[in-house]
């Protein structure tokens, strides 16, 4: 039962941040109301980000396997793709999803308002619509506007075959050949999903290594992976593109070995994202931004304005709806009167590409810029009996990161299958404080992939049998 509570709390978007602040703020016993600039609510994420590119990339996943099996005697004739049929699966399945957040949101007795949100004062928002504008009264505010794709100067993006990931998983068709600027995990979970749909891939990264936070040894695995799939193109830049009869033509610096150019029928934009505040003019009313453009906030979400708070992509890195998700839940208990903080011990990440690569906690690569006395224990899938029974076990592998002090864990990298579903265990792991003897020691199913964790764990421990200790 919810304690009914005379503070007036608006959320600004309804993305997994803003929709999630909302429902709490209701639960909690707030007069809530909810603002979305867009027709339905789930933001970015439900209806042209995560949900549509992980429908489509389980159609990838599957595509791939059925192929997979041909060399285990099973054959398959080659898919049929009726483009019609997918974006409407697709979109079904965003309208579940919409549906349920919009009757959720009723069910809560949430108002909302569809329109544009601008500070006026620091309890006062301007809301805009395409009918009128109006003015909207609060004691607290969250702010959940989330983010927007980086956007290159040189590029004319009124050209229909100049995309960002919006206008690609929407698959206006399937071109011949995609380039792919940024080797995030954006553009190779877009990679991923065209080269199923028989797209040649390029992909060009103006660093020496895609997904340049995670471990080197990881990468390499994962090239080996993609090796016959994509063309990366690493240390390379695009000078320019121009529009020609039969596409796109871009001249690209491959490594400052000069210049080339090819024709490409589409080019996807996935440089990274930006936190999309702009027209909210927050810096009429005082609110302070860091110098990355990111609103501040302290522990508790808060800004330098007491009643005004932030969540999700417009406070920083890393950009992920799972943390926005936490971030709502505690800053609607805060303006609540808990005395919570969000103060977690880590985020996981995970790229969605096949095979998956999903981290959390320390990488190596952290543990030698912070001077950390760390030891790596891995375990290999060419070992494991469930990953062999399941044919994913040459590029498949677990890394996890310990502290040689304390024994205790503190990180994980695991490339292979499900490695995103896998990965949770790692975090709980280091969360609850976790060493080596507690995980080796923990009885996992066998065969499974999970048993890798503490398979791993037993390599540090040195008691493995499963390999030559």
């Amino acid at each position: 039962m919810c304690i009914k509570s005379n503070k007036n709390i608006v959320i600004i978007g309804a993305g997994p941040a803003g929709y999630t602040a909302a429902f709490r703020c209701a639960d909690l016993g707030m007069k809530t109301t909810l603002i979305e600039r867009y027709q339905n609510l789930g933001g970015v994420c439900l209806n042209v980000g995560c949900i549509p590119s992980k429908s489509l990339l389980h159609v990838a996943k599957t595509i791939n396997q059925s192929k997979a099996l041909s060399k285990c005697g099973v054959m398959f004739a080659s898919p049929i793709i009726n483009i019609k049929k997918l974006i409407n699966w697709k979109e079904e399945n965003i309208n579940k999803l919409t549906f349920a957040l919009s009757h959720m949101a009723k069910k809560r007795g949430i108002k909302v308002i569809k329109g544009t949100a601008r500070f006026i004062s620091k309890n006062e928002l301007m809301i805009s619509s395409k009918k009128e504008n109006h003015k909207v009264k609060f004691s607290d505010v969250i702010i959940a506007t989330g983010s927007k794709s980086v956007k290159l100067p040189f590029i004319s993006y009124k050209n229909k075959r100049i995309w960002t990931s919006t206008e690609a998983l929407s698959i206006p068709f399937i071109p011949k050949n995609l380039l792919i600027i940024g080797g995030g995990i954006i553009g190779l979970e877009m990679a991923t999903i065209y080269h199923s749909l028989g797209t040649t891939i390029d992909i060009t990264e103006n660093h020496n290594q895609i997904l340049s936070t995670v471990d080197t040894d990881i990468i390499k695995i994962f090239l080996k992976s993609i090796k016959n799939k994509f063309n990366v193109m690493l240390e390379t830049n695009i000078l320019d593109i121009k529009e020609v009869e039969d596409g796109l033509l871009a001249t690209i610096d491959y490594r400052g070995t000069g210049k080339k150019t090819i024709v490409y029928d589409a080019i996807l934009v996935a440089v990274g994202r930006i936190p999309a505040i702009n027209e909210l003019e927050i810096e009429k009313i005082g609110v302070e931004i860091n110098n990355k453009g990111y609103i501040k906030v302290n522990k508790q979400l808060q800004t330098n304005i007491e009643n005004i708070y932030a969540v999700g992509d417009v406070i920083g890195q890393p950009m992920l709806a799972h943390k926005g998700i936490h971030q709502a839940k505690i800053a609607a208990e805060v303006i609540s009167g808990k005395k919570h903080f969000f103060d977690p011990q880590v985020i996981p990440n995970v790229a969605y590409t096949d095979p998956e690569i999903a981290w959390t906690g320390i990488t190596e690569k952290d543990a030698k810029k912070l001077n950390i006395n760390y030891k790596i224990a891995t375990f290999p899938w060419s070992a494991s009996g469930r990953a062999i029974a399941s044919d994913c076990s040459s590029l498949g592998l677990t890394k996890l990161i310990f502290d040689k002090d304390t024994k205790r864990l503190i990180g994980g990298i695991i490339i292979g299958r499900n490695a995103g579903e896998l990965l949770s265990e790692v975090s709980l792991a280091i969360e609850m404080g976790c060493d080596a003897q507690d995980i080796a020691l923990t009885i996992h199913a066998h065969p499974t992939l999970s048993e890798t964790i503490s398979l791993a764990a037993e390599v540090y421990e040195g008691t493995i049998t499963d390999l030559m200790n």
